[in-house]
Formats: structure tokens, sequence, C-alpha cells
């Protein structure tokens, strides 16, 4: 239709009006409020108000920037893995990704690392990563590459497995135990600038080798016979998904712990924006994601004093859409 493009364009600049509206809200809200001027003053001038200076940038500005990060390796990551696996309910849980940091996390605080926010960083990017390396090379069957189903089955097998390993591990040592909780509680309020980096980096990466599969997945859509008539080379086309969505994963849980759900909703709230074209779902996955998880942040700021992690808001949310698209699926609509 010849309005898809406006609407896609019309959609994508609410979304970034939203975005830079969410963020200076972010940068505002908090245990101690701070008046928008006062926020606006101090990003121009980060000497006019030490005080006002020191919260919005030593802590709400990493806080918000993460956010935005890791909320758009997740919304990326869903997206590719539900089109790789042709699974509507898939999310990098899938791939084993959070259970992997975790049994990282776990072992090295077991075996005496220290548990600095660095080292945990480190543990949990590589844990990921090679789970989700072993998830890959399980599910390979000769002159297929990767099998969708056979993804789906290794990664449910590797988290079970992982998963119960790294619980007997916390439970023998209670400092490590008490150290992954707060961190499978999925915060971004990570208070330094450090995780943002590899973050970001992983989010490059990501997006680049999602912006190279996209051709070859929206083919891969139609059936693999349909899309190797039309010339994609669906082994390259699964491989350098399954590279994108695990360093995605990877370096957006190693940052902000293990958020469920977001990987899921986002790409269904991006199929009832613009439609199924590939390349428009990742266009508004990239700006949705950030936006719910901000929102999500902001909202458990204010829910209560302690504040909420924005992990457990998105669960909040995530727990009813997920009903409420089984009862939608069950019902056919």
């Amino acid at each position: 239709m010849q309005s898809k493009p406006l609407a896609l364009s019309l959609v994508i600049g609410i979304l970034l009006a939203a975005l830079c509206s969410a963020s200076l809200l972010s940068l505002a809200v908090g245990a101690r409020a701070i008046a928008l001027p006062e926020v606006l003053a101090s990003l121009i001038d980060p000497y006019s108000s030490p005080t006002v200076s020191a919260v919005v940038w030593d802590r709400r500005i990493p806080r918000t920037l993460i956010a935005l990060t890791v909320g758009m390796s997740l919304g990326l990551a869903g997206t590719l893995i539900q089109a790789l696996t042709s699974n509507p309910l898939a999310d990098t849980g899938v791939l084993g990704i959070n259970a992997g940091a975790a049994f990282a996390i776990v072992t090295g605080l077991a075996f005496g690392i220290q548990g600095s926010a660095a080292n945990v960083f480190v543990l949990a990017l590589a844990g990921a990563f090679l789970a989700g390396a072993g998830v890959y090379v399980i599910s390979r069957t000769q002159g297929v590459g990767v099998d969708p189903l056979r993804l789906i089955l290794a990664g449910v097998a590797l988290s079970a497995i992982l998963g119960g390993i790294g619980d007997g591990l916390a439970l023998v040592n209670p400092q490590a135990f008490d150290r992954l909780k707060g961190w499978m509680l999925g915060s971004v309020d990570a208070g330094s600038y450090q995780p943002l980096v590899l973050a970001a980096l992983g989010l490059v990466v990501g997006a680049v080798l999602a912006a190279s599969a996209a051709r070859g997945l929206d083919a891969l859509a139609l059936g693999e016979e349909m899309a190797t008539s039309m010339g994609a080379n669906v082994a390259r086309t699964r491989l350098l998904t399954f590279l994108a969505v695990a360093i995605l994963a990877a370096s957006a849980t190693a940052a902000a712990g293990v958020i469920v759900f977001l990987g899921l909703m986002v790409p269904h709230l991006a199929r009832w924006l613009v439609g199924s074209s590939f390349g428009r779902l990742l266009a508004t996955s990239m700006l949705l994601g950030p936006l719910v998880l901000l929102l999500s942040d902001i909202a458990g700021r204010v829910i209560i004093a302690g504040e909420f992690p924005a992990g457990i808001v998105v669960s909040f949310i995530g727990a009813p859409f997920l009903i409420a698209y089984a009862q939608s699926a069950k019902r056919g609509v």
C-alpha cells in the first residue's frame, strides 16, 4: 500500500519524540526529584549546580543511557530470534543466554573472583556468549546449518542444566547467591559508565550483523525452499542472525542483568504498528525496546520509595501480555 512508508515515518517520528521526552523525565525523576529547568541547566553547564550535576551526570545519565542501549539490544534480539526460530513466543532465554550469564557469575564468585562491577560484567558477558555458542553448535545439522526446532530444544536443555548447577553452587556459597539475586532482578542503575561501553559495542556489532541478515530473513519468512529459490543463502543468514542475537543478548544481559519478556513483547508491538516486513520491524523494534525499558525504569522509581528494578516492572507488563497473546492465538485472532 502507498501509505505504508508514510506510516512508518510517522511511527518512527512519534517514537523518537517519546524517547526524547522519556529520557528527560528519567533525568528528573528519582529518590530526589529535580525540576526540568535544573536538569537542562545541568546538561548545558555541569558546574552550574554541583549537587544537581552530581546526581544527573554520575547517576541518572548513565542509568538512562544503559536503559536506551539495553532496550535497543533486547528489542532487536527478540525480533531476530522470533524470525530465526519462526516462533512468535521465542525470547533470548531460548538460547540459554540468561542461564549462561548467571552460571558464569556464580561459578566465578564461588571460586574466589572478586565481585566488583567490572568482574561481574566480564563473567556475565563470557557466560552468556559461550552458552549461546554452545546452543548453536548443538543445534547444527549437516548440510542444513542451524535447525530452528533443535535450536529451541538445545537452548531449553542447556538452560536447565546450567540453571541447576548454578543454583547448587549458589546455595553452597551464600555470598555468590546474594550477589546473584540482585543481578537476576534486572536493573539499569549501574551507577557507572563502565557497563555502557561494552553494551554499546555489542549493540553496534549486533546491529551490523542484523542488517546483513535482514534480506535473508525476509525471504526466509516465506519458507526455506522459497528463500533458496530467491537466491538467499539460508545457512549464512541463520549464522549471521544467531551471532547477532548472541552478541546483543549477551552484552545487554551483562550490563543490566536478566530482563525477561522485553524481547518477547517488542516484536509483537512493532508488528501491530508497522506490519510484518522485516526491515520495518527491525527499525521499529530498535526504538520500541528502549522506550518500554526506560518507561518501566521510571515507573519503578515512583511505585515505591525503595524503587523496583526495571526488570521486575517489565515482567509485570510482559506476563499479562503473554497470557493475552496466548488467548488471542487460541481464538485465532
